[in-house]
């Protein structure tokens, strides 16, 4: 890694950290009138719309081949980002939410389609419209030599026919949350990612999630303004009912440049300067990135006290209405009641989330796509579990147990840490993402910021449907007091906080 100044990453992640004497300086009142929509229009093109196809057996729709077909497209986006609610704001106007959590409701993320030209679907390129829940087929030509240019011919697109590109609109969260919303945005783009895993399973298809590709050639492949929209990842769906596109696990994180030095950089324009920064212009060498695990966790305190997280799985039944039903009525809690958890379903929820391999029976392991899970560990803060002590924990995947590294209650701590949220106070566990950030950045560039981000919103999108299925209350925090959450846990100050997770029993 390059010495002096540190790289681009570390540089936004210590700016945009919380603290209590500056945070105040930090918010700034919303222009109510600027407020962005979260959906995106176009005035040309085709519609396919896919609501007929939602239903299992339509009497207004032939069971024919290609019906099957759009059934399981049209049930794939959504279970991944269709609207799941409409409410009303005092002023009566609408507000949707959608299968996916985003932080504030602002929905940066867009979903793209490119079909390479199938039976049942032109070739060419499609925006996914989740407030008519159809297609938008905005370009007729074959683009599908562009894209695999663009990622760099990663070999997975060599047999698939159909590609989700999901970009991001930053104003959409920046309008609410200025330079942090990056963290935000990539975080919400990873619970995206969660949804599209397990409703592949669903439906068939097998997700292969694709980080490192030419972000000027995907920017203008889909005819989108790089300096207001930006390609976050590709996922090139391979249908599993076609076995030539069967194909084995071949995610790619490639790594960028790593930038130090960058200018002075005024607030308003960090995000624009760190998603360029961390583009990729040309192929660079390959990091292979395994998902097998290492023999050993990171981090194995001496003398702790150690308990076993191996359960029975989580029983999704056999037809998996059960998951669906779970994506569709996924809620972020607003309050909990204080009360406490078990710690088998504590132990339940880390099983769905870390331990895919134990869900084989029940068809939900596709062998899940991360980008590299090895630089995330997870740490939970333990404040009502009953027959587990209160304090702070290591959660170890590997060996599938808790290392107790804290003895004490830190409910007032998580309040404070929440940035004064009583989801922090009354949950009855506080789960966190961290990761040495100088470590990953050596690996992979600063684009690993990225690749971090997406990851922590997986993972937290999983233990969200978990808590569902088990009627828990989950959410999700962005914000929060950075380095106070390394100084009241006790865990090393190497390991930047990328993502919470609040658990425990709705009010």
């Amino acid at each position: 890694m390059t010495t002096g100044k540190i790289s681009i990453a570390q540089h936004y992640h210590e700016r945009t950290k919380y603290d209590p004497k500056t945070i105040a300086t930090k918010s700034q009142g919303l222009d109510w009138s600027r407020q962005p929509t979260p959906f995106k229009e176009y005035r040309l093109g085709i519609s396919f719309d896919l609501k007929p196809y939602l239903t299992e057996k339509s009497e207004t729709i032939a069971n024919s081949a290609e019906d099957d077909w759009l059934r399981r497209l049209s049930r794939l986006l959504f279970c991944t980002y269709g609207l799941t609610a409409k409410m009303l704001t005092m002023t009566g106007e609408p507000v949707y939410l959608r299968a996916a959590p985003s932080a504030g409701g602002l929905y940066p993320a867009e979903v793209y389609l490119i079909s390479r030209g199938t039976p049942f679907l032109p070739a060419g390129l499609y925006n996914y419209q989740p407030k008519t829940h159809s297609l938008i087929q905005f370009w007729e030509k074959q683009v599908w030599t562009e894209l695999q240019t663009a990622c760099f011919w990663h070999p997975v697109l060599n047999n698939t026919q159909l590609a989700i590109v999901t970009t991001a609109i930053f104003y959409r969260s920046a309008w609410r949350y200025q330079d942090r919303a990056y963290r935000r945005i990539y975080l919400d783009t990873g619970h995206l990612l969660g949804n599209i895993e397990l409703a592949g399973a669903l439906t068939d298809y097998r997700p292969h999630l694709i980080g490192g590709f030419s972000d000027r050639a995907l920017n203008e492949l889909l005819y989108i303004d790089s300096e207001q929209e930006g390609t976050t990842i590709v996922i090139p769906l391979a249908d599993l009912l076609d076995p030539q596109q069967n194909l084995p696990l071949a995610a790619t994180a490639l790594p960028s440049p790593i930038d130090t030095n960058y200018p002075r950089i005024p607030d308003g324009e960090l995000i624009g300067y760190f998603q360029q920064a961390t583009e990729i212009s040309a192929e660079p060498e390959k990091i292979e990135v395994t998902n097998q695990p290492s023999l050993e966790d990171k981090y194995n305190f001496p003398f702790c006290l150690k308990v076993s997280t191996v359960i029975e799985p989580i029983d999704w039944g056999e037809n998996q209405e059960l998951l669906e039903n779970t994506i569709l009525r996924r809620r972020s809690t607003r309050t909990y009641n204080g009360a406490n958890l078990t710690l088998n379903e504590l132990k339940a929820l880390l099983d769905f989330t870390y331990q895919p391999q134990h869900y084989i029976e029940q068809n939900l392991d596709r062998s899940p796509d991360y980008f590299d899970l090895s630089l995330i560990e997870t740490f939970i803060a333990v404040s009502g579990v009953d027959g587990l002590e209160e304090g702070c924990y290591y959660y170890a995947p590997k060996a599938q147990e808790l290392r107790q590294i804290r003895f004490k209650n830190f409910r007032r701590e998580l309040y404070y840490l929440c940035l004064q949220q009583e989801l922090g106070r009354d949950a009855a566990a506080v789960l966190f993402h961290t990761a040495d950030l100088k470590t990953a950045v050596a690996k992979y560039g600063d684009r690993v910021y990225r690749y971090l981000h997406l990851d922590a919103g997986h993972l937290g999108q999983k233990l969200n449907l978990a808590a569902i299925r088990l009627n828990l209350g989950v959410s999700g925090i962005g914000g929060f007091f950075d380095d106070q959450v390394n100084e009241v846990l006790g865990i090393p100050t190497d390991e930047a906080v990328l993502y919470i997770t609040t658990l425990g029993r709705p009010r």
